[in-house]
């Protein structure tokens, strides 16, 4: 297993996280945490390769990931009480995540014949249509929507990775330039309280 497929791994584990959380807040039962942390960490990619016509969707036959998934319910229960106190790196590990995810749906459009444009919106996908998924089954708006920088800074690693591809940048450079930049753009709308200017009519 290298490297890129265990980090993949966490920010699968980390995505469950989140939508564990989010259910925990709405109250909602042991089943519909799995649900929402299932639809959290795999929802992009179901999405992507539905749109690509993949015939075969990655985590179905994968056992791994539904494993990993349904480890973050314990996990985020035994830890419930200390959840702020991991902020930090679950950020990071949720930034990482998303840096991954767009990397691969991007791999996978490209391989599938897509133009880079639409090889990076694939990838967006991939990042945020989970999290978008999770805030409509909790009856939210889409956080991606009114507040933090996030579908950017993943087209802007989109495009980041397709100029490594276009100059022949070594594959694994390539993933660290990609995944720093999606890194750097989220720390520092983070820092500086950066966000999309709102639509007013």
């Amino acid at each position: 297993m290298t490297i890129i497929s265990i980090l993949d791994l966490i920010g699968t584990f980390v995505f469950a996280i989140s939508g564990i959380r989010m259910a925990a807040k709405k109250d909602l039962d042991i089943f519909g945490a799995a649900v929402i942390g299932f639809a959290t960490a795999i929802g992009g990619g179901t999405v992507r390769d539905i749109l690509i016509g993949s015939e075969s969707i990655t985590w179905i036959g994968d056992m791994t990931y539904p494993i990993v998934i349904l480890s973050a319910i314990p996990f985020t229960y035994l830890i419930r009480n200390r959840l702020d106190d991991i902020n930090k790196p679950l950020f990071l590990f949720d930034t990482i995540g998303i840096a991954l995810f767009t990397i691969s749906g991007m791999e996978k459009a490209l391989a599938f014949g897509l133009n880079p444009f639409m090889a990076g919106i694939m990838g967006m996908t991939s990042a945020v249509v989970g999290g978008i998924i999770r805030d409509i089954l909790c009856r939210e708006v889409p956080l991606i929507f009114r507040k933090e920088i996030y579908a950017t800074a993943c087209l802007m690693g989109a495009l980041v990775f397709y100029l490594g591809i276009y100059f022949e940048i070594a594959t694994n450079l390539n993933y660290v330039i990609t995944t720093g930049v999606v890194i750097g753009i989220r720390v520092a709308a983070i820092k500086l309280d950066l966000s999309l200017p709102k639509m007013k009519v």
